[in-house]
């Protein structure tokens, strides 16, 4: 059942269509043509199209593209470098997560956009934790 289709497809209804097509002897005959005649060569030129396409395909130079490499696409693109300076002592919290992927809306402080980041690229980036310990100073009375 499906060769005979196949079969038909390329035997019989192929060459009708071809037969059918309005193509111009020449060149300048292309301008001559009607909308409804270019209507009915828009199948064929689509798929000569698509046949050059995929055929020239594989010579193509695959550019890299620079954003693709960029890490920071946004954050103080001014500065030639970016430096953030945090002093310990100003921590108020016991832990805070700094940003290490440039993509946090909240940067330097990490909103978790590294999680998105992590799943379209298959990266593995995280926050930087800091933490605070409290310093508990234990004096020994004992003497010996």
């Amino acid at each position: 059942m499906v060769l005979e289709s196949i079969f038909r497809i390329i035997k019989v209804q192929l060459p009708a269509y071809l037969r059918k097509l309005p193509l111009p002897e020449s060149i300048g005959g292309f301008a001559q043509l009607t909308v409804s005649e270019w209507l009915r060569l828009l199948p064929l030129l689509g798929i000569l199209t698509l046949v050059g396409y995929m055929s020239i395909r594989p010579f193509l130079p695959k550019r890299k593209k620079q954003r693709d490499s960029l890490i920071n696409l946004k954050i103080q693109k001014e500065c030639p470098k970016v430096i953030n300076e945090i002093d310990i002592e100003d921590l108020k919290i016991g832990e805070f997560c700094y940003c290490r992927c440039w993509r946090s809306k909240t940067w330097p402080v990490c909103d978790k956009s590294h999680i998105k980041h992590n799943e379209l690229t298959g990266d593995n980036v995280g926050p930087i934790i800091v933490r605070k310990r409290s310093l508990s100073v234990q004096y020994d009375v004992s003497v010996q």
